[in-house]
């Protein structure tokens, strides 16, 4: 069986092959290791490795695992589940990005609650790209009013876009997905100048990784290729 150290390898050479295929910059794309339902120690084993930037869905679990690792000061805590109101506290305290901030209730809670002596807590906009009833995220005909809403907001920094496109689509329509979100974001990016830096796009997982880089993934969100399979639930 491989070791976190030689997945990481793996999938470290994965993107910048995938990045140079894009004619980008090597340094263009971050590796995001998503970390829900991984023990402490196998994030030990990975920061050992050299990843710090780790994802996570759920925000009890997140927490006992900082906890376990505080020892580990560079560890870069990235949240990327669905947000309840309640949560957004600690959710504001604790971590340093939000990937799936999709209201505007949601963003003026985290801009509340961000201590002022932390920086700014770097957020992305979820959009359901697809328009599924059953997916979290905004429609992008809501970015507008969202972008000019949130960018007053003080403790906050405005950094992108995230999706996760329906898994279901072939390879082309896939592909179209990831230009779609790419093309709102340079919408934006010229519609709202002074909003924020604007310049991250969070895109693509374990199986489509390469189709997200070459649309111009930023951070690729990868946890299966990084941690392995999840051991079946009993």
């Amino acid at each position: 069986m491989s070791s976190i150290a030689d997945n990481l390898g793996s999938v470290t050479r994965l993107i910048q092959k995938a990045t140079l295929q894009a004619g980008r910059k090597p340094s263009s794309v971050n590796l995001l290791a998503v970390s829900k339902t991984r023990s402490a120690e196998e994030l030990r084993e990975a920061v050992a490795a050299g990843q710090l930037a780790f994802g996570e869905n759920y925000l009890q679990e997140a927490l006992e695992k900082m906890g376990a690792l505080e020892d580990l000061a560079d560890i870069d805590w990235h949240f990327i589940g669905p947000i309840q109101s309640n949560k957004t506290r600690q959710i504001a305290s604790a971590f340093s990005w939000v990937h799936s901030v999709d209201r505007l209730k949601v963003a003026r809670r985290l801009s509340e609650q961000r201590e002022t002596g932390l920086p700014p807590l770097n957020i992305c906009l979820q959009v359901n790209i697809n328009n599924e009833p059953s997916k979290s995220g905004c429609l992008t005909e809501e970015l507008p009013n969202l972008v000019s809403e949130i960018s007053q907001l003080p403790g906050l920094s405005l950094r992108g876009l995230m999706a996760i496109p329906d898994p279901e689509q072939t390879e082309l329509a896939l592909k179209a997905s990831f230009r779609k979100l790419a093309e709102t974001l340079e919408d934006l990016q010229q519609e709202y100048p002074e909003a924020g830096p604007l310049d991250t796009l969070s895109m693509g997982m374990s199986g489509d990784l390469e189709l997200a880089i070459a649309e111009g993934a930023t951070w690729v969100r990868i946890g299966t290729a990084v941690f392995g399979h999840r051991a079946p639930k009993s």
